[in-house]
């Protein structure tokens, strides 16, 4: 597998390999419990968005912190399926990841074997694999509805696809684009992650909330099309 290629496509799909350095951890641990690591994560975003820790509007931390892992982690997966045939095994023993670092420092994955590309293989490894241990840590920590997370969910998956496309063109591989759509239109079809985004843009139909954080607006595929008051209607 071509990992240097794979970061081509973007930051969001470089991955990593070898010893882990300092700070980073298996994402293992902060599933089983350890979320010491996570409540750091979220409240770094918190002060880089104005917001102080222990605030109201925390959870708007929480939902870019896991919105940002969520699409790292798509991002990886899906683009090494799209671009390779095939997926390193991202298992939470083996990728470690640091809470201080963004893409693509954050995640190493020290050994492992690469599976077949395919829409259950995905799933099982992303989905199953980290977005649901991942969304029941941020829950223990923070007050956020699973209905967001899943919206994020499904936002992270929207925007490694458009990045695959993006990059099929650029490089004249119309081949990366067809299984790309082929395998999003697959995982979109899971209860959890199906109507989560619609339209040919794939735009979502909830808010990552990053609207409430001082000086925060929409983001490109946000269900609203201006930002709404602070006394209107919550995703």
């Amino acid at each position: 597998m071509d990992l240097e290629e794979l970061g081509s496509v973007g930051g969001f799909f470089a991955l990593r390999t070898g010893t882990p350095g300092e700070g980073q951890l298996p994402l293992a641990r902060l599933y089983a419990g350890g979320t010491a690591p996570l409540t750091a994560r979220i409240d770094t975003v918190a002060s880089r968005l104005g917001q102080g820790p222990g605030t109201p509007e925390r959870r708007v931390a929480a939902s870019i912190a896991h919105l940002g892992l969520a699409a790292r982690l798509w991002s990886v997966a899906l683009g090494a399926a799209a671009l390779h045939g095939q997926l390193p095994d991202l298992d939470p023993e083996r990728l470690h990841w640091d809470p201080d670092r963004s893409s693509p420092d954050d995640l190493r994955l020290t050994a492992g074997r690469t599976l077949p590309a395919t829409a259950d293989s995905l799933r099982e490894t992303v989905q199953y694999g980290h977005l649901v241990p991942l969304a029941d840590a941020l829950r223990s920590e923070v007050r956020i509805s699973p209905q967001l997370l899943w919206g994020n969910a499904g936002s992270a998956l929207a925007g490694a696809v458009r990045a695959l496309h993006a990059w099929a063109v650029r490089s004249g591989r119309p081949e990366v684009g067809e299984r790309t759509s082929a395998l999003a239109a697959e995982l979109f079809e899971h209860p959890d992650l199906s109507g989560t985004v619609h339209g040919p843009a794939m735009r979502r139909r909830s808010c990552c909330l990053y609207y409430r954080a001082p000086g925060g607006g929409l983001c490109g595929d946000c269900v609203f099309d201006r930002p709404p008051g602070i006394s209107a209607q919550r995703s």
